[in-house]
């Protein structure tokens, strides 16, 4: 494993300049999380400030912090502006994380849980809860986002069962995605063909991505899920690191590959379930953010996981600042703005794998 992995060089007088190099990327490293961190900050302030009435940045700050004497201005910014700004942050930063965790353990850099199928998943649950209405015991607010969370787990866990399989390659996973993938969108657009006009409009505007339907208390759910999942994953950051050198590589450092797996796909499970319940299908983040993080930080999962929770974090953001100034006096569905910048990244992608080949 290399040193950045594994700690720093051994000391001795060989390795002094060793040690200077690897004391000096990592200060690197992290004053490219908190340059990433200050942007997410930037870009929060500025979804506070925008919408349908522009505010002043210092009008926006006195709000929050419970100074502001225009108690109309003390309305927007608290009661509506705030848990939408909150939410693509948190929602961001889980989206990134799940991502990062996919393209490590699948050694992949095309996965996510978007390509994987999870996320068709959750668009699958989200749509059945709409069709059967008022049959539940729970009003469609918390029952919809409850059964997204549900069938975004259980599409994780059809994947994550082929991996058990004797003999199973992270090239199979993707494949058992795919199919997932397929096998939910075949579902959801039979719903769509039997749903009613009504329930059909509510559908396709869950899918599109919103982050209208956000309160504090769903931003609570998300963030307590990337607070108690984040830890996991970085105590088991090394292990991560080593697979990326390949399963038998891994395991002749004495990581169990299988249950590694395994745990990692159920916190994917969570996290993307979590994030996607509240706010609908939203594309590209699990795929953009990685990606920026890996380039900017390196493969050491240490810097790469809360690097790709920033990342995601203020592509979430921005993506939440230009819906709203796209189309002004409206806003934009974040599903779509998340699209359009992930589509020409995703080619770009491509395109640089075909020059690597």
């Amino acid at each position: 494993m290399s040193a950045a992995a594994s700690g720093p060089p051994s000391a001795g007088p060989s390795s002094v300049g060793a040690i200077a190099g690897w004391r000096a990327a990592n200060a690197r490293r992290g004053a490219i999380c908190l340059a990433a961190a200050g942007l997410a900050a930037i870009s929060f302030a500025a979804d506070l400030a925008t919408g349908p009435a522009l505010l002043p940045i210092g009008a926006v700050l006195r709000a929050l912090a419970g100074l502001q004497a225009d108690p109309m201005i003390d309305a927007i910014v608290r009661n509506l502006r705030l848990p939408i700004g909150l939410m693509a942050l948190v929602v961001g930063a889980a989206l990134g994380v799940s991502g990062a965790v996919m393209q490590t353990i699948l050694n992949n850099p095309l996965a996510s849980s978007y390509t994987l199928g999870i996320s068709a998943g959750a668009g699958f649950g989200a749509a059945l809860a709409i069709m059967v209405g008022g049959l539940l015991p729970l009003p469609d607010a918390w029952a919809i986002p409850l059964a997204a969370f549900l069938f975004a787990g259980l599409a994780c866990a059809l994947v994550a069962g082929v991996g058990q399989m004797r003999g199973a390659t992270p090239e199979l996973l993707i494949l058992a995605g795919i199919a997932c993938l397929f096998l939910f969108q075949a579902l959801l657009s039979l719903l769509q063909f039997l749903a009613s006009p009504e329930a059909l409009q509510q559908i396709v505007f869950w899918l599109f991505g919103s982050l209208l339907r956000a309160s504090l208390g769903k931003v609570g759910v998300v963030a307590l899920v990337l607070a108690l999942t984040l830890p996991v994953l970085m105590a088991d950051a090394w292990r991560l690191t080593a697979l990326k050198l390949g399963d038998e590589r891994a395991r002749a450092l004495g990581v169990r590959v299988d249950r590694l797996r395994l745990r990692a796909f159920v916190i994917v499970s969570l996290l993307t379930g979590a994030a996607v319940a509240f706010v609908g299908t939203i594309g590209f983040v699990g795929l953009v953010a990685p990606h920026v993080a890996r380039m900017l930080v390196g493969e050491d999962q240490r810097h790469m996981l809360p690097a790709s929770a920033v990342f995601g974090a203020l592509l979430l953001s921005c993506a939440s600042v230009a819906s709203k100034l796209i189309m002004p006096g409206t806003v934009f569905p974040i599903g779509i703005v998340t699209a359009l910048i992930g589509v020409p990244f995703f080619g770009w992608l491509i395109r640089g794998a075909v020059r690597a080949a």
